[in-house]
């Protein structure tokens, strides 16, 4: 697979994670969005832009903004709520990638009363062990940098968070993975919702044994880069001309 320099390589694997989250029907219309910090550069970040479907972007069609919004590079807008909720997570909590998504199965934890993800009965929930936090105080769309401030503080030290009536927030010190933690993410809110519609009780294991392997699984993050580069082999194979710069 093609390398490039760490810019561009940044806009093809931002790419790479709108097309493979539209695959996988993690996206929502055209809203929701996922961005990066531009490498070398914490001050600027690159962002999907507004109005494209997440399935027909290209690297050529990323968007790069500064702090106070600006583009500063692209040939397209960016939707303001994208610029209050992402930029204020990498203004205030240095955060190299954040996804926002309202996939299916994760969003309908947040529409529960005290809904949360349980950490103690599925294994690809325990990687999360000690991660995630819980954003209680829905203030609406982010249309101002008074609720983007909101949504970054209280993120905490957590590297997911659910918001409630809304969606999730995952971060990441690098796309690959940050793509691995959504996509597991979803999928075990999945198992979770799916086992809770049977009206069974969930079997927990003990705490000691999810922390054992969270430990396990954050202790090794080669999976997730060989998922993600796996996943971007079959973008090229299923869908030639998504890396076009």
């Amino acid at each position: 697979m093609k390398r490039f320099d760490p810019v561009t390589q940044a806009k093809v694997d931002l790419t790479a994670a709108l097309r493979l989250a539209a695959r996988m029907n993690l996206h929502e219309g055209v809203c929701n969005h996922f961005s990066m910090e531009v490498p070398g550069n914490p001050q600027l970040f690159l962002i999907n832009p507004q109005g494209l479907h997440w399935s027909e972007i290209t690297p050529g069609d990323i968007v790069t903004v500064d702090a106070e919004g600006n583009v500063v590079d692209g040939k397209h807008k960016v939707e303001r709520t994208a610029f209050f909720i992402h930029s204020r997570i990498h203004v205030i909590k240095k955060k190299k990638v954040v996804l926002h998504t309202h996939m299916p199965f994760a969003t309908a934890l947040t529409l529960l009363d005290g809904g949360e993800l349980d950490l103690r009965a599925n294994q690809n929930a325990m990687r999360y062990y000690g991660r995630i936090g819980y954003d209680r105080d829905y203030g609406g769309a982010a249309f101002d940098t008074d609720e983007g401030d909101r949504i970054a503080n209280s993120i905490g030290d957590a590297d997911i968070v659910f918001m409630q009536h809304h969606g999730v927030l995952v971060c990441g010190t690098n796309m690959a993975y940050a793509f691995d933690d959504l996509y597991y993410l979803e999928r075990s809110c999945m198992v979770q919702v799916l086992a809770q519609s049977t009206g069974g009780k969930l079997k927990q294991v003990s705490v000691e044994q999810a922390k054992y392997v969270a430990d396990q699984i954050g202790g090794d993050r080669q999976q997730s880069v060989l998922h993600f580069e796996a996943l971007k082999r079959l973008l090229d194979r299923d869908e030639p001309g998504w890396s076009k710069l």
